[in-house]
């Protein structure tokens, strides 16, 4: 009983003093600042970045950092949290969204370090530059501070200095805005993966680096912060400018310095912490949503399935609706052409036609052909073969088909393959679109098979469908025109009828962009 009684005490008096050592100092430390507070100096005062004359730079050389001078928001959590969910997993994201817990007591350098390490520890290398590829540059684009693209492009030489990752940022930098330089913290790797450890140089200080990169020359512009941090990198240029809240506007997307046309990932919103602890918080309610949503359509008829599902919050819009279309031919089927959001856009034409139709698609993984409640065929991607397929499944009965061969998920028509056009003058245009709020419903790199499960996780997904009617005689194949003219027609009219751009792009060029390969599903391919 000795032995316990004198460790109990010696673990008090050690709690003791440690605790009142901790309070002892930080008392210090208030103490000092105050009395020092009136004599610290204060960081100079320059105009804000809306003063800025844009005209005449032509030849001259800009500085400054992405977070809080080309952004509109300093926080660079969200887009480690990006990089952790999308690249890494699910459970390293909860670890980094744990962590902010502690992370706003912490000095900022801590605070990098410790996000670097949660994020990058054991990341694969292939896998963050697939990120940086194909999903930041969609959430860099749409917080770009108009002010300050307007002053980055005015310049004819643009030099990056930052102090997260340069990997994180370099790609989109060089690719978007035709950055000439990028200087960020360099990482530590061991094979083909990141140790979450810095490099010798370890954190990148802004204002040292430009020291070192440009020499005794002035750069002649620079932006930041007000931070203290940010004012003494600035200070550093012969012209110097603060970007602050009221000076940050967004960048419209006609703006954009490229279009936004292909981008990959789950998440639909910026996660910040608040948006990413709802999230958390909403996925085990999300989960049982969509797998009753998807139960619901696949036992139950059309109509008692579109009621539930309605209840549960799913919102299908149709417009223009004509159950009445025939094919002329009474041997025939009528082809309903879509637009293509996602694995779903069948289904949800099928639910509001209240009728069976057969899908035509050129990749299906095994889960969704089976979980799908209407039937689905593939094709081959062989013309020939490809055309006697649908040839014989229209003599059986209506036919969908989305000719763009993928989804996209911004406002834009892929080119559309004409073999449809070629095979039948019953031909329905119908205008899809889909609105989400937290998941994306398609992916280029991920598991296909959870596509469906995805999209009907949103708390309120929302699916546009507008049947535009039957396509006239004489502007079918029938009448003499190619199957070329006939596709590029009805690509025209459904976006005007979305207000989507056409495109000329494929399938091929969507999947080389984002994920490296031609987009040929493999049921055992896996993501991480």
């Amino acid at each position: 009983m000795v032995l316990p009684m004198v460790l109990l005490k010696l673990a008090d008096w050690v709690w003791y003093h440690l605790l009142a050592n901790s309070c002892r100092r930080a008392a210090r430390k208030v103490r000092n600042y105050s009395s020092h507070k009136p004599h610290q100096p204060q960081p100079p005062s320059f105009p804000s970045i809306t003063k800025c004359d844009v005209n005449g730079r032509k030849s001259q050389t800009l500085v400054c950092d992405v977070f809080g001078g080309l952004l509109r928001s300093d926080s660079v959590f969200p887009y480690f949290m990006l990089v952790a969910f999308e690249g890494g997993s699910i459970i390293r994201a909860f670890l980094l969204l744990l962590s902010c817990s502690f992370l706003w007591v912490l000095d900022y350098e801590i605070q990098l370090r410790v996000m670097i390490f949660i994020t990058f520890v054991g990341l694969k290398i292939k896998h963050m530059e697939s990120v940086a590829r194909a999903v930041l540059p969609k959430f860099y684009l749409e917080n770009l501070n108009l002010h300050s693209y307007e002053a980055l492009a005015s310049t004819r030489s643009k030099v990056i200095f930052t102090s997260v990752p340069r990997i994180m940022v370099e790609g989109f930098l060089k690719e978007y805005l035709d950055v000439e330089d990028v200087k960020g913290t360099e990482l530590l790797t061991s094979g083909h993966y990141f140790t979450g450890l810095l490099s010798k140089s370890g954190l990148l200080m802004k204002h040292r680096a430009l020291k070192e990169y440009f020499g005794d020359t002035k750069p002649d512009i620079g932006f930041g912060t007000s931070s203290l941090h940010d004012n003494l990198f600035i200070s550093l240029c012969k012209e110097a400018y603060v970007v602050n809240n009221s000076s940050t506007s967004v960048l419209p997307r006609h703006r954009y310095p490229k279009p936004l046309i292909f981008h990959d990932g789950r998440l639909a919103f910026l996660p910040t912490p608040l948006a990413t602890l709802s999230m958390f918080l909403w996925i085990p309610i999300g989960i049982v949503i969509a797998i009753f949503r998807i139960s619901v359509g696949i036992f139950l008829p059309y109509r008692i399935a579109l009621f539930l599902a309605t209840c549960t919050g799913l919102n299908l819009s149709v417009k223009g609706l004509d159950t009445s279309t025939k094919s002329d031919h009474e041997n025939r089927g009528v082809l309903y052409v879509c637009t293509h959001r996602t694995l779903l856009d069948p289904v949800l034409l099928s639910t509001s036609l209240a009728k069976p139709l057969t899908a035509v698609t050129y990749s299906l993984s095994k889960m969704s052909e089976v979980i799908a409640p209407i039937r689905t065929v593939r094709l081959t991607r062989d013309r020939k073969k490809d055309g006697e397929t649908m040839n014989k499944l229209l003599s059986e009965g209506d036919l969908v088909v989305c000719p763009e061969g993928t989804t996209c998920r911004e406002p834009y028509l892929l080119r559309f393959s004409s073999l449809f056009a070629e095979l039948a003058d019953e031909i329905v245009p119908v205008a899809v679109n889909t609105k989400v709020s937290m998941f994306y419903g398609t992916t280029a790199s991920g598991l296909k098979c959870l596509d469906p499960i995805f999209f009907m996780m949103n708390p309120r997904p929302v699916y546009y469908v507008e049947i535009l009617g039957k396509l006239p005689k004489e502007l079918t194949c029938a009448s003499g025109k190619s199957s070329c003219e006939v596709a590029n027609y009805i690509q025209r009219k459904l976006g005007d009828a979305l207000g989507f751009e056409c495109t000329t792009l494929t399938r091929r060029d969507k999947y080389l962009m984002l994920a490296g390969n031609e987009g040929i599903v493999s049921d055992g391919k896996r993501k991480n």
